[in-house]
């Protein structure tokens, strides 16, 4: 129990993914602010400790609905994992929901006018995440596969253009950060995405939609921040000729 109390929230969800529904469950992030320890948390929450050790407790020792050990996973398996799962996950879905959000605000949006807010966000979410996919496709997720097969081939290499792995981390996770917010407040619009009571099939689909987005988003961005960015960090230096 003390070294559970010693460890980020990250590092206990990379450890054991099944923790995620208990910080969940109490609107913990684990993703974007994964680098918190549980007794910070519990103290700027004021929630029991003791209730959250144990809680963490019976869900480790929960031997059904395992996931997988992501952070023992090669570094480019990773990457092809988060590429085919989640970035395509969300270029699948921005559309959808957009389609779905968009006829909401026409149809019920005199009667609820905090659907306007929630397209904004969710629009503005979409070209953010958009470029930032790109972003990891095109510059770091390159780097960290080159890293990777040096170590195969045992070979060292020379600096990327970028200057250190640390460069575009440090941007990914500020993007991150942004995108945490905007769901938060997202969510916050929606009532956590509780449908009102006139809601017609539409309203109930689109909701359920999108708090199934901020799920993904939420896997996602703990995936980098918690397992492949640290990682990366540690990988860079073994492998640079200095």
């Amino acid at each position: 129990m003390n070294d559970t109390k010693e460890k980020t929230i990250g590092q206990m969800v990379a450890e054991d993914y099944r923790t995620a529904q208990v910080f969940k469950s109490h609107k913990i992030d684990f993703c974007c602010k994964g680098n918190r320890t549980l007794q910070e948390v519990a103290e700027k929450k004021g929630l029991d400790l003791e209730t959250l050790l144990q809680e963490l407790h019976e869900v480790q020792n929960n031997t059904s609905g395992e996931q997988p050990d992501f952070k023992t996973w090669p570094l480019d398996l990773l990457i092809d994992y988060i590429e085919k799962k989640h970035h395509r996950y969300v270029e699948q879905q921005i559309p959808i929901l957009k389609q779905y959000l968009n006829k909401l605000c026409h149809v019920h949006g005199n009667k609820h006018p905090e659907l306007y807010g929630i397209f904004e966000h969710f629009s503005a979410s979409a070209g953010e995440l958009a470029m930032h996919m790109k972003k990891e496709e095109l510059v770091l997720f390159p780097w960290v596969r080159k890293m990777v097969n040096a170590t195969k081939d045992d070979k060292t290499l020379g600096g990327p253009k970028f200057g250190s792995v640390k460069n575009p981390i440090q941007l990914m996770m500020e993007e991150h950060d942004n995108e945490g917010e905007r769901f938060r407040k997202i969510a916050a619009l929606s009532s956590d995405y509780t449908p009102p009571a006139d809601a017609c099939n539409t309203y109930r689909v689109a909701f359920a939609l999108l708090q199934e987005f901020e799920e993904d988003l939420h896997r996602h961005i703990h995936l980098e921040n918690n397992i492949l960015f640290p990682k990366a960090e540690i990988l860079e230096k073994k492998v640079l000729n200095n």
